[in-house]
């Protein structure tokens, strides 16, 4: 038997085991080759592969823009299901084209399938946008030409030089994919006329002529580093080959080096440096993505000049997780996956048996596309659903059956559904059993959701088949839910049932939160925010009472938008008790109770009285005057005591004056004049006006007899002699200065004192 023929009749068997069991094959129905984009040639035939594996008969068409192509003498289909296509053109006579996204369709009793898009285009050459241009270089120097052709396919670019091509053996010759030709370490062979030669399927083009010229070198004058001609941002698909461009010159030759912006290693596999900086990266793949930096460093410094361009790799969409066939009771839910990935990345759509699949009622889409959802499928819900991945560089398809299991013995729908709210948060449900086939079933299954709620946010109970009422805990208050029952044998389920609705009760609120405050000795303020849990109030009642009296006072009644109240004419000297009731339509809520003692807060209050500004006020007056006087005080003390101070240094010196009268003789001036100094110590102004004028002050003074009445008396003598005595003893840091200040007066004036006395004896 052919390993194709043995195939299929496996797959065939599997379907009728399928039905027994709930298991099927992988695709009745599936490509096994799909084509590919190509660029055709004029009038010449083309041929679109396509082939398809599944259960026959199996026919194929092709669709072209979305319309089916005919059979002619232009397009044939072969029995594989491939297309040729005799003579491909761009532009008909009719003014119709070959071009255009070609799909090719299988179709067998399980279903249809489409393959991916197929684009097909004309080759082409247009003319060159880019021509090259002439270049005057220095010898050792650098000099680049560039051409640009846009063409399908891509066109190959060369060189010719003086109409031969380049020696690309040079190694100084550089030739580039993008159709530049740099040639460094310029020589005086290197001038002539350089051309670009453009080629692809669509033919061969020439550009215009550029000339290089070369003039003697300057090699020895120092240049900074300059790059010519950086990279540029390049937009590739995977396994393309990128060329990122970097032209430095300066004197010395500048380093070329490479890096990522974002600091991560460029690598070393695939990577490749032509001629003296250009990165060509061979395979890329969408790590290469980034942003690569060109940098030209001076020898032996940190002189660098950068340059940057940005890579970016797009991938085709490719499957990470194909959707699987499956095998469904009818009733019963069908869940697909299809996860795809790609740069960028890929868009989903789905299609059943070749059309654009719309959610919408019992089918659902979530997750961006990656799960269809079919709630309650049936007979008409079998058919091959087919995943779409597509983004700008490519797209992929994969197909999956839904089978609908029917088998016979299945049981009928329940009937006489109803519904009971029992409770805010319960319902109970009840059936009876179907009309027929009930001696195989196993169980019954609730299915169970709000009825605002979409039916993917439905959910599900399974119930004993000798129950039929179930209670539904845990709902919410005041809502409506709908219900449906199914029965299952170990066949399949039965159809759904009526659905039924209903609305649990209503809740009474929570209780309110509830706040007091004591204004003064006879009013509380009772303030209160209702509970965002259970049933919303529509108003409040207040009571108060004095604590432990059997009867409140109340009720107060308040709208639900009212939450504040003050109690008044309260005893100060008692402790009340408030309680506030939320209630609605359904009745009345707990109560919450707060307990509030007047005589405490009166206590208070008045330990914490408001400030008397104006005693205040004045206390800080009294206190800034006591602290002015304390000052004052003070300072009078210290003068005092100065005072003394200085008026037992001058008694000190009239002291000294006296005892040194004796020791003196005749020199009763000498005496008077030092007792005169010393006199005029206990004032300081009038000792300067003694030093500013001797004379005057000396005729001021008394003569001798008047200072030894003054002065010469005994009990003065003695009380000096005491002081001194005392002084000598209580106040050593001090005397002495004092002693040598009037020892210098003493001796600075005895002089001629002395002498005045020699003459008066003579």
């Amino acid at each position: 038997m052919a390993p194709t023929r043995r195939r299929r009749l496996l797959c065939f068997l599997g379907i009728l085991l399928n039905a027994l069991i709930g298991v099927m094959c992988e695709a009745e129905l599936s490509f096994t080759l799909e084509p590919s984009d190509i660029i055709a040639v004029q009038e010449q035939p083309l041929m679109l592969h396509c082939q398809v594996d599944g259960i026959p008969p199996i026919t194929t068409q092709w669709r072209r823009n979305g319309l089916f192509l005919t059979q002619d003498q232009h397009h044939t289909t072969f029995i594989n299901g491939s297309l040729l296509i005799a003579h491909f053109q761009k532009t008909k006579s009719d003014g119709s084209s070959d071009e255009g996204d070609y799909e090719c369709i299988a179709q067998n009793s399980f279903g249809l399938v489409v393959s991916r898009k197929a684009r097909i285009q004309a080759a082409t050459m247009a003319d060159f946008h880019v021509q090259p241009e002439s270049v005057h270089a220095e010898e050792s120097g650098v000099a680049r030409f560039q051409c640009q052709i846009h063409g399908l396919p891509e066109p190959v670019i060369s060189w010719e030089k003086d109409s031969r091509p380049v020696d690309t053996s040079n190694e100084r010759y550089t030739l580039l994919p993008t159709g530049v030709l740099q040639i460094t370490g310029v020589r005086e062979e290197d001038s002539g006329r350089f051309c670009c030669v453009a080629h692809n399927s669509a033919g061969v083009k020439h550009s215009a002529e550029a000339l290089l010229t070369v003039s003697g070198s300057q090699s020895s004058v120092y240049k900074e580093p300059v790059i010519v001609v950086g990279p540029e941002n390049l937009t590739l698909t995977v396994h393309q080959t990128a060329i990122l461009e970097c032209v430095a010159t300066g004197y010395p030759r500048p380093i070329v080096s490479w890096s990522r912006l974002d600091g991560r290693p460029i690598g070393v596999e695939g990577i490749q440096v032509l001629g003296t900086g250009n990165l060509m990266i061979s395979d890329v793949g969408v790590e290469h993505s980034g942003v690569y930096v060109c940098a030209a460093n001076k020898p032996g410094t940190r002189v660098r000049r950068t340059a940057q361009g940005r890579l970016v790799v797009q991938a085709p969409a490719e499957f990470v997780q194909p959707p699987q066939s499956i095998a469904r009771p009818v009733g019963t839910t069908a869940i697909f996956t299809c996860q795809a990935r790609g740069e960028p990345e890929p868009q989903l759509t789905w299609l059943k048996n070749g059309q654009i699949l719309e959610p919408g009622g019992h089918v659902k889409l979530r997750n961006n596309n990656s799960t269809l959802t079919i709630y309650g499928i049936s007979q008409n819900d079998e058919a091959i659903y087919q995943c779409i991945a597509e983004n700008s560089a490519g797209s992929t398809q994969a197909s999956a059956r839904l089978t609908v299991l029917w088998a016979d013995g299945l049981p009928g729908v329940p009937t006489h559904v109803e519904a009971e709210a029992l409770s805010p948060s319960t319902i109970q449900v009840s059936w009876r059993e179907p009309d027929k086939n009930t001696q195989d079933i196993i169980g019954y299954v609730l299915h169970i959701r709000r009825t605002s709620d979409p039916a993917e946010m439905e959910y599900e109970e399974a119930v004993s088949k000798v129950t039929l009422q179930q209670i539904i805990r845990d709902l919410e208050p005041s809502t409506n839910y709908t219900f449906y029952v199914k029965a299952y044998t170990s066949h399949g389920a039965s159809k759904p049932s009526d659905s039924v609705t209903e609305s649990t009760h209503g809740e009474v609120p929570a209780p309110p939160s509830l706040y007091t405050k004591v204004v003064n000795g006879s009013v509380v303020q009772a303030t209160w925010e209702s509970s965002s849990k259970m049933g919303q109030p529509q108003g409040f009642r207040l009571y108060y009472r004095r604590a432990h009296t059997p009867l409140f006072t109340g009720p107060i009644a308040f709208p639900r938008n009212v939450t504040q109240y003050n109690i008044t004419h309260l005893d100060s000297s008692l402790v009340y008790e408030i309680k506030l009731i939320a209630h609605n339509q359904h009745g009345d809520g707990n109560a919450t109770i707060r307990f509030v003692s007047l005589r405490e807060a009166v206590a208070k209050s008045v330990l914490d009285g408001p400030c008397d500004c104006v005693k205040d006020e004045q206390g800080k007056t009294s206190t800034t005057g006591i602290i002015i006087g304390i000052h004052i005080g003070i300072t009078c003390i210290i003068f005092c005591v100065l005072f003394l101070v200085f008026s037992y240094r001058g008694r000190l010196m009239m002291c000294k004056t006296v005892q040194a009268t004796p020791q003196a003789g005749n020199g009763a001036a000498v005496d008077s004049s030092s007792s005169s100094q010393g006199a005029s110590g206990l004032n300081g102004a009038a000792r300067r006006e003694m030093e500013v004028n001797g004379s005057a002050a000396r005729k001021k003074a008394v003569d001798s007899n008047e200072l030894e009445s003054l002065f010469m008396q005994p009990n003065t003598r003695e009380m000096c002699m005491s002081d001194s005595y005392m002084l000598n003893n209580t106040q050593l840091s001090t005397i002495p200065l004092d002693e040598f200040a009037v020892e210098r007066e003493t001796q600075f004036r005895e002089t001629p004192v002395a002498g005045a006395a020699q003459q008066d004896q003579g």
